[in-house]
């Protein structure tokens, strides 16, 4: 285990796992836990889900390992559909191309998945038919590290942040291979985003953009997080006055972190 990140916010844990044998194997053993552990009905939180094992991506950081990520994520897809969770590829190993993106599966929360695939308009690539009772379906892939980057603005309301975060994202005509969602965190506003290439787009590029957004509204940009690792080239140029006060550098970098691990 590298890293864990919660809050009761989004309402969600993202796990960072290094396993020593089989991924898939790890994956599988985790989604049946979730599913024995966790209930999504009644579920609330900020950040949008459709499963109690929501995302379970596996990483390569060399391009030489690229095809037996592949070979993992799709074993730990089988296996999880094995367990009556019904499992969407999404990204790389996504069957269309608008099922690639998560936010294609999430719209609508689990809820409206349930309702898509009653009615035959979504049906999944493993597993059965419709949703788990209680642990929902999971979203399955193989790709390159990305950022998961937040920003808090102060002095902008929920309809700015999210103006800004459509403006943000690639989608909107932003920076390539972002994502970007706005969310309330009370008093103030977050800019909730995923960095696909955090190496070609690195987060000073992503903090810089955000906060001339922000200035157009007479917001600032506060503070920021990183969620889970980043590969240390996505550090570079960071401005050292922009304040993340959970981030360690010692922790949250991909290479450090592996490098700690015992022979």
């Amino acid at each position: 285990m590298l890293d864990t990140h919660s809050d009761p916010i989004h309402n969600r844990t993202v796990f960072t796992l290094a396993p020593a044998g089989e991924a898939a194997r790890v994956l599988i053993d985790g989604a049946a836990a979730a599913r024995d552990a966790i209930t999504m009905e009644g579920h609330e939180g900020m950040h949008p889900c459709v499963g109690a094992l929501d995302v379970a991506p596996v990483v390569w950081l060399d391009p030489s390992a690229r095809e037996r990520a592949r070979t993992e994520a799709l074993a730990a897809a089988a296996g999880i559909g094995a367990l009556g969770i019904p499992v969407f590829f999404y990204g790389e190993l996504a069957t269309t191309e608008e099922r690639r993106e998560r936010a294609f599966f999430r719209r609508g929360g689990l809820a409206e998945l349930r309702r898509r695939m009653g009615s035959g308009e979504l049906t999944p690539d493993l597993g059965p038919a419709a949703p788990h009772p209680s642990a929902g379906a999971t979203l399955v892939t193989a790709r390159p590290p990305l950022a998961a980057f937040n920003l808090e603005l102060d002095g902008a309301s929920v309809a700015e942040t999210q103006a800004i975060a459509a403006s943000l994202r690639e989608s909107g005509g932003g920076l390539p291979g972002v994502r970007a969602i706005g969310l309330s965190l009370g008093g103030r506003t977050q800019v909730s985003t995923n960095v696909h290439d955090p190496i070609a787009v690195p987060l000073a590029q992503v903090a810089a953009r955000v906060a001339e957004l922000a200035e157009v509204t007479g917001a600032r940009v506060a503070g920021a997080e990183i969620v889970g690792l980043v590969p240390r080239a996505a550090l570079d140029g960071f401005p050292g006055e922009l304040a993340m006060p959970e981030f360690d550098p010692a922790r949250s970098v991909i290479e450090d972190r592996l490098a700690a691990l015992p022979n």
